[in-house]
């Protein structure tokens, strides 16, 4: 991810905010599991800069959540907006935003994520603005599920009691949807599987 934000911020455009907006997009996605249909559709009253919480209006099934952030996370935002509105001369009513102020689409989300893949290494190169083969926008927010299951299950808390709280930050219906990465993940499935038996020996 280091590399990933390090080199999206190096993406040209006439205002510099494209190597501006997608370092701080791709971060916020990697740090949050947000979807990237939630995060594009942030308007700039949903980003609270004062307490850290964004209010996803339009997620998935047109349900609506809140999503605490990080101090670090907050930070980085504020310092977003703030250098964004400054290359604009205003501010703008979406958050994160192209060259002329509109709104950053799914789309081109997804097309610069795989720029940025393919000048370091982790996408072979294309022709015809074609994507290819390698990561995707979408497996940041499979990483971050990843990654929070992994750590409760090493910290030794009960993933059970906590996977609620998961599921609610992620957005998800049904608690079902975010077991899934226990059973897709070979890691958090030996983990699960070592706690099963450890309790059953206890």
């Amino acid at each position: 991810m280091e590399r990933i934000v390090a080199e999206a911020g190096r993406l040209p455009s006439v205002r510099g905010l494209r190597g501006l907006t997608y370092p701080t997009l791709f971060g916020l996605l990697a740090v949050t599991g947000l979807r990237i249909g939630e995060a594009v559709a942030l308007d700039g009253d949903d980003v609270d800069l004062t307490h850290g919480v964004l209010t996803v209006r339009r997620g998935k099934g047109g349900r609506e959540r809140l999503v605490p952030v990080s101090d670090s996370t907050r930070g980085q935002l504020e310092r977003y907006a703030r250098e964004r509105d400054r290359l604009l001369g205003a501010r703008p009513h979406p958050f994160f935003v192209c060259d002329r102020g509109r709104r950053v689409g799914e789309c081109g989300a997804r097309y610069n994520f795989a720029a940025v893949g393919r000048r370091i290494g982790l996408r072979p190169a294309q022709t015809d603005r074609r994507h290819g083969r390698g990561p995707r926008i979408h497996d940041l927010r499979h990483t971050f599920a990843v990654r929070t299951l992994i750590g409760w299950y090493r910290a030794g808390r009960d993933p059970d009691r906590e996977m609620a709280k998961l599921s609610t930050y992620l957005g998800h219906t049904n608690p079902a949807h975010t077991y899934w990465y226990v059973e897709a993940v070979p890691e958090l499935l030996a983990l699960a599987a070592e706690r099963a038996e450890r309790e059953g020996v206890s």
